[in-house]
């Protein structure tokens, strides 16, 4: 199924989401159009008092149904309210289900999702669809399918009413309720709907870039840079702007003339009274003008409703449309047969590799061998492909031709669970989660003791960050002011890899952002931690890779380098050549004169 059937098949794919509950929507709807018929009977009853008043004027004491009529009036409200509330909360039990059932059915898929993937995208990204998604289908279903079948309903008992009075003003009276729906039908069209999905993606890129933005704002104030520095910012907000404007001007003759028809009913009352009353009034012609200028009002205000229905409709199909762009998306295939590996080698044969939205390799036919406890470092310009191999060995992502094999066993081979035993991934950004600094750390072996975290935690030479918070391991991370600076987020991330002790190490720029005084540290525990391991590491800083085993200089998604920093300083070429720019950036001091 594509997704532009998906689209048109709201209702199938949300009773899917409800399952048993479904039937709990079905009677919300029709618990709704019954209160919505219920609900046009004190105007009945209203004109029946008005009819009544006049007939015995001047004599109101002979008006004696007066009371009856108004305590009918009083009850079929009330009765249409309680019925209306019944059908709201059947509505909500199922927008409740459903909500559930969806984000579920979205966390189970996103688990099962490459790595690589969820870097891709950011996990912002993907949180806000999960989350505003489902909370549009709820309050689709909870509310808006409710009133939407009250708008529907609605009009057909008004209908009913004024084709029973008089059909003659009855069916004058439609004219203008139906030239309305065409000019509805003009808001609410394809056109409308690709309108909507430009809108909340011209909204999510502004939100993302306002997000960029604040974070941004240290280095702003610190370099005197104007808004306009960040120029994708101002460019999403112009966009957004441009198509507000465009929307506003498209809109403007349809929406005019739907308000204008919505309200030209009452003027197809004062027609009727004037083609109907020339040859004198007639008494039961003006009780049923009268009726008609009691309930057309309610006609008017259920066509807005309609409108509003329609444009919620239209929410939930772009919501639904951006969550099939995460379903949509394959997990990595599992093996039948899941082999373990013999040792912590790494084995890369003819690797190939080249991300979805380009045409060109990210990584180009790579080989190389990496053995058991062997450091190996990538360096090389920035896009050379340094991360993206890196994160092939962790199968991020699969391979487009070639293979990676870990200890003689295809990574494909290897179940998911046995390869992330197997490999501990550093990123350059470590995340925290907000819960205490002990179970941040036991993420990386849930059945450690406490006595197993501390000793990580002080093989991760984390002991001053324990010591400088008053609950120490206790301390939960984001709560009343308590937070880490990057480097001890990064080290705390270092005990977690050390509490999970997998004999495959990968650190990806790991030293990014910390400090002077944390990056000491930070070297150190990378010092302990890579004892007796099979180690990959990426870095920019040339200096903490002199002592690797291997040294392969990635561009342009090929080795064009490799052996020891011995070697390759000695040889003119790229590194030769990073080395002499690098030492030149670190002796590097402002004079006197300048």
């Amino acid at each position: 199924m594509d997704a532009e059937v998906k689209k048109k098949s709201v209702m199938p794919r949300l009773f899917g989401y409800a399952r048993n509950h479904k039937y709990l929507m079905i009677a919300s709807w029709i618990l709704a159009g019954i209160s919505a018929l219920l609900a046009l009977a004190p105007f009945y009853y209203i004109w029946c008092i008005i009819k009544e008043v006049i007939e015995v004027r001047p004599n109101f004491s002979q008006a004696t149904h007066i009371t009856t009529y108004g305590w009918h009036a009083v009850g079929m409200a009330a009765l249409s309210l309680l019925i209306y509330m019944a059908g709201l909360m059947c509505s909500h039990l199922a927008a409740f289900r459903v909500q559930v059932n969806m984000r579920t059915a979205m966390m189970e898929h996103i688990m099962k999702l490459p790595m690589g993937y969820i870097e891709s995208e950011g996990s912002g990204k993907i949180r806000k669809i999960v989350s505003d998604s489902t909370a549009a289908t709820e309050t689709f279903i909870a509310h808006s399918l409710p009133d939407k079948v009250v708008s529907y309903v609605t009009p057909i008992g008004i209908i009913g009413f004024l084709l029973y009075f008089d059909w003659r003003i009855g069916l004058i009276c439609m004219i203008p309720a139906l030239l309305a729906f065409l000019c509805m039908g003009k808001m609410m069209g394809k056109e409308m709907q690709v309108a909507m999905k430009e809108y909340q993606n011209a909204l999510d890129e502004m939100t993302s870039e306002a997000v960029e933005y604040v974070r941004g704002v240290p280095v702003v104030k610190t370099f005197g840079q104007s808004v306009f520095s960040f120029k994708r910012f101002k460019e999403s907000i112009d966009k957004y702007e441009e198509w507000v404007i465009n929307y506003t001007v498209n809109m403007q003759l349809p929406m005019v003339g739907f308000v204008t028809l919505c309200n030209a009913i009452f003027a197809a009352l004062v027609i009727c009274g004037f083609v109907f009353t020339k040859s004198g009034v007639q008494t039961e012609f003006l009780f049923n003008i009268l009726f008609y200028i009691i309930i057309t009002p309610i006609l008017t205000v259920t066509l807005m409703k309609v409108a509003y229905a329609g444009e919620s409709q239209m929410i939930v199909m772009d919501a639904l449309y951006r969550m099939d762009s995460i379903l949509e998306v394959k997990p990595l295939s599992e093996s039948m047969n899941p082999k373990q590996p013999a040792d912590s080698s790494i084995t890369l044969e003819k690797v190939k590799f080249a991300y979805s939205d380009s045409k060109k390799n990210a990584v180009d036919s790579i080989n190389l061998t990496i053995n058991p406890g062997e450091h190996v470092a990538l360096v090389g310009p920035s896009g050379g492909g340094k991360t993206t191999l890196a994160s092939l060995v962790a199968r991020f992502w699969d391979v487009n031709s070639g293979s990676i094999k870990i200890g003689g066993v295809d990574v494909k081979d290897i179940a998911s669970k046995d390869l992330m035993k197997n490999v501990s991934y550093v990123f350059q950004d470590s995340k925290l989660l907000k819960m205490s600094i002990l179970d941040n750390v036991k993420l990386g072996n849930p059945n450690a003791t406490t006595e197993q975290v501390m000793q990580a935690l002080k093989d991760a030479q984390c002991m001053d960050i324990i010591e400088k918070f008053p609950e120490g391991v206790n301390t939960v991370i984001g709560t009343e002011g308590v937070y880490v600076s990057g480097g001890e987020a990064q080290r705390i991330s270092i005990a977690r890899a050390f509490l999970k002790n997998a004999p495959i190490l990968i650190l990806d720029e790991a030293t990014a952002f910390a400090d002077p005084d944390n990056e000491a540290k930070v070297q150190q525990a990378f010092a302990n931690l890579s004892k007796d391991k099979t180690v990959i590491m990426i870095a920019h800083r040339l200096s903490t890779v002199v002592d690797a085993d291997k040294i392969c200089v990635l561009s342009g998604g090929k080795i064009i380098e490799s052996g020891k920093h011995q070697d390759l300083v000695k040889a003119d070429g790229v590194y030769n050549h990073m080395w002499t720019e690098y030492n030149k950036s670190v002796n590097w001091k402002v004079g006197k004169g300048a």
